[in-house]
């Protein structure tokens, strides 16, 4: 009953730790890491000409010691939104632990996969808060691939402390593609 309808569970390392809460009076999902790495992920089919934003609400309470995506051996992150493209190319908004916020860089992925990330919040200003985040899909896969996508074929909800062997902590209450920012 804690992973929405729709969306899968996945579990790269440990135990994922999931819980419906009330949050500053709003229904969200609250989840746990202990040197774990686990997502909830959906496939979808939207075109991005008719919806090419897409808004979230976040807000971390915990980060992974010393996590940063930079580095493969410190890449953990308290919360990341994955979109895929394609089965190949993704973009990842992150909130770091260490990296600046607005960088966008080439991030660790399996073999013949792509993923550029984009480090939206970086430690802990605005932790704890609720934040509303919106991106410009359409600008910022041109910008990391240097040509336009046509849709997103799916997204996932990520946290991980599996490298750091540490602990983490974020809570998710809504996420929408949408015509308008």
């Amino acid at each position: 009953e804690t992973v929405p309808k729709g969306w899968e569970l996945a579990v790269n390392a440990g135990e994922a730790q999931l819980q419906l809460v009330q949050d500053d009076g709003k229904k969200a999902l609250r989840m746990r890491s202990d040197r774990a790495s686990f997502a909830l992920q959906k496939k979808i089919h939207i075109s991005l000409q008719q919806s090419p934003f897409l808004v979230w609400d976040w807000k971390v309470t915990e980060f992974p010691k010393g996590g940063d995506f930079r580095h493969s051996g410190s890449d953990d992150q308290a919360a990341q939104v994955i979109v895929a493209f394609s089965s190949s190319r993704f973009l990842s908004y992150i909130w770091d632990s260490t990296a600046p916020k607005g960088m966008i860089a080439s991030a660790s992925a399996p073999l013949f996969k792509k993923i550029f990330a984009v480090v939206m919040q970086s430690g802990t200003p605005g932790s704890g808060t609720w934040i509303t985040e919106r991106r410009n899909l359409i600008n910022d896969y041109k910008q990391a691939y240097g040509e336009e996508p046509e849709v997103i074929e799916g997204v996932r909800i990520q946290i991980n402390s599996q490298h750091t062997e540490s602990r983490a902590e974020s809570y998710w209450h809504s996420m929408a593609v949408s015509a308008q920012p």
